[in-house]
């Protein structure tokens, strides 16, 4: 009797078995009650770290204790292959991104094989195959032909060494996340998914009781990311006149407030460094335009701005009080987002702590206009009472004295509708999904470029537009641009003369918004989804990291809304439970390299460098061996 478990004998032999009876593999079989378990998918880095064992292990126990019980249960497996790593390491190896990720796919899996997984592999899933993306092509299509798809020009986020756009959540301190470097405000067109359209239904299913298997954490930061917020959105107005004589805005300068309540407290109104106004006083104010210049450098994320020092600068302009008539000077500030409401916002010092700090640093009026019952009032110390919705009354508000702040909601928004200068509205802090990417390793977008008729669909026939994959990334933007084999013999498909294809490919979280329904029907060439995804969908227990609760999971239940509308599944939402595992962390080393991006270098690759007295004073490479460590979805 052997005192140690020998793997070296036990698992190849039952794994042989296993696979000689293709133990694993599940078909659809109504006469069974169905659990279908799956884990994000990885990123195919390179290697599996603890983070993959450990959620796949959780998976893995589930599916056969499951199975022990008579459930048909299925465990699939793909790879999320797309995105930003397989062309950095094409800019440090000189090898195509497709030949990096299918190596690195067939070292992972058999890694994964190696562990004697309980995944079906009948179904692996790449979203780097044509035969996948094609129908983020497709349904990107459908979305079009819907309006839920549309094209726009819009001031974005723009990195200049790795020259794509970035979301606001990859703009650290006024920099690109990966690549350090300073990013610029540039206004460029793209494409934009009406996510918004369906903001109150998923804010509905985190807020209510309809997704009871979910963690009570995950439903509250997709709550706050939505941002449902009720209030009224009315104008200043000003006589302000372009170089050509006309009204700037119409002469209104609109805000959003949550707190119409405190209109009377109003004593500075900012704008945002791209605000029509702010760019018309810089015509005359070279300071001002330096500043506004500084301000387009810095934070693009409410998050950001709210720990940031403000700053601001006046811009010569006044606007009017819309009730009482009365002058209100506008400054520009570095804390107004133009992406959020209408890129201004009216200063009421005494009842917002961001305001208040920015009239304390500049010497601007403060107005007490609530007064909530046991605070004592003071122009110089901020105390959170001084904000109080709940439980004040208006004061030095001439009629409105003495409402508290419901009634003085209703009162406020009535005067200024009966002006025409307000309305109460919804407003949400979710902004459409851009899904427009400067970059080459991603789904094309269907899109042709016409000199006559413009930016026309390409038709569902011609689907997939394929990606080559000879390209190798320089750093000098998408290779896409200069690849003439990819424009080769485009034509339009309105008047037939030659054209070029869209060079933008989608945002990679595209592909992970669905895939787990592909799952359902993984060889099916004629269909998106079919009969599978009806037996399996919705998911039973999805497993990950809570750090994809707000991109990732917002996206995979926004796809699947738009899906159900095209009538291609029946389900509302995909995961009926979620299981957040944590993660397994290590310290990583990284440095600048001379393009601005970063390398990375696991520890036991780095060796410290000591003084004299023992102290810790920098880092080097042993034997000048690198080790690059990509980012994992675990």
């Amino acid at each position: 009797m052997q005192d140690k478990y020998n793997h070296l004998e036990v698992e190849p032999a039952a794994q042989s078995l296993w696979n000689a009876r293709d133990a694993y593999r599940v078909t659809e079989d109504a006469s069974k009650k169905k659990f279908y378990a799956c884990s994000m998918l990885p990123y195919p880095s390179g290697k599996l770290h603890m983070g993959h064992v450990r959620n796949y292990t959780i998976n893995d126990m589930l599916t056969r204790y499951l199975r022990m019980n008579g459930y048909n249960v299925l465990m699939p497996m793909g790879w999320d292959a797309f995105g930003l790593p397989a062309e950095n390491a094409a800019l440090k190896n000189g090898v195509p991104p497709a030949k990096w990720t299918y190596e690195n796919i067939a070292y992972m899996k058999k890694q994964m094989q190696a562990m004697g997984l309980a995944i079906d592999w009948s179904r692996e899933v790449a979203t780097c195959d044509a035969s996948y993306y094609k129908w983020n092509q497709w349904l990107f299509l459908k979305m079009l032909e819907k309006g839920v798809a549309y094209r726009k020009t819009q001031v974005v986020n723009w990195d200049p060494v790795d020259q794509t756009v970035l979301a606001n959540e990859q703009v650290i301190d006024g920099k690109g996340w990966r690549t350090g470097a300073v990013v610029e405000k540039r206004e460029i067109p793209g494409y934009y998914l009406k996510i918004t359209d369906y903001a109150e239904e998923l804010l509905d299913f985190v807020t209510g009781d309809k997704l009871p298997g979910w963690p009570e954490r995950v439903k509250l930061m997709q709550e706050n990311w939505i941002g449902k917020s009720t209030g009224v959105r009315f104008a200043f107005p000003h006589d302000i006149r372009g170089a050509d004589g006309q009204l700037i805005q119409d002469g209104k300068m609109y805000v959003f407030t949550t707190r119409p309540d405190t209109i009377m407290g109003v004593t500075f109104c900012a704008v945002a460094a791209e605000h029509p106004l702010a760019a018309h006083a810089a015509l005359t104010q070279p300071a001002l335009a330096t500043f506004i210049e500084t301000c387009q450098k810095g934070g693009t994320t409410e998050a950001e701005l709210a720990v940031k020092e403000k700053e601001g600068m006046r811009t010569g302009l006044s606007v009017m009080h819309p009730l009482t008539g009365k002058p209100v000077e506008v400054w520009v500030g570095n804390y107004v987002l133009m992406s959020y409401g209408d890129g201004a916002v009216m200063g009421v010092p005494a009842h917002d702590e961001r305001d208040f700090e920015f009239a304390l640093k500049y010497k601007l009026p403060i107005q007490q206009v609530v007064s909530s019952k046991g605070v004592a009032f003071s122009h110089t110390e901020w105390h959170d009472g001084f904000g109080d919705k709940a439980n004040g009354v208006l004061v030095n508000s001439g009629q409105y004295d003495g409402l508290n702040f419901k009634d003085a909601l209703e009162a406020v928004a009535t005067d200024l509708v009966a002006k025409g200068l307000g309305e109460k509205k919804t407003t949400w802090r979710l902004r459409d999904w851009g899904v427009s990417r400067q970059r080459y390793w991603g789904t094309p977008i269907p899109i042709i470029h016409c000199e006559e008729h413009g930016a026309v669909p390409v038709p569902e026939k011609d689907l997939p537009v394929v990606l080559p994959l000879d390209c190798i990334p320089d750093g000098s933007g998408n290779p896409l641009n200069k690849h003439e084999g990819f424009h080769a013999g485009v034509v339009c498909p309105v008047c037939g003369k030659p054209s070029r294809r869209e060079t933008d490919t989608m945002d990679t979280f595209v592909d992970s918004s669905w895939y787990f329904m592909r799952y359902c029907d993984p060889t099916n060439t004629d269909k998106m989804v079919a009969e599978g995804a009806d037996y399996w969908m919705p998911m039973d227990q999805y497993i990950g990291g809570i750090e994809h609760a707000i991109l990732h999971l917002l996206y995979a239940r926004f796809w699947t809304k738009v899906m159900r509308d095209l009538g291609l599944v029946k389900v509302d939402e995909p995961f009926t439970k979620l299981l957040t595992q944590g993660m397994v962390l290590n310290h990583i080393y990284s440095r600048r390299t001379d393009k601005g991006g970063k390398d990375y270098f696991w520890p036991q690759d780095v060796e410290h460098v000591l003084a004299d007295d023992g102290k810790v004073i920098g880092a080097r490479l042993k034997n000048a061996v690198e080790t690059m460590a990509s980012t994992h979805k675990t």
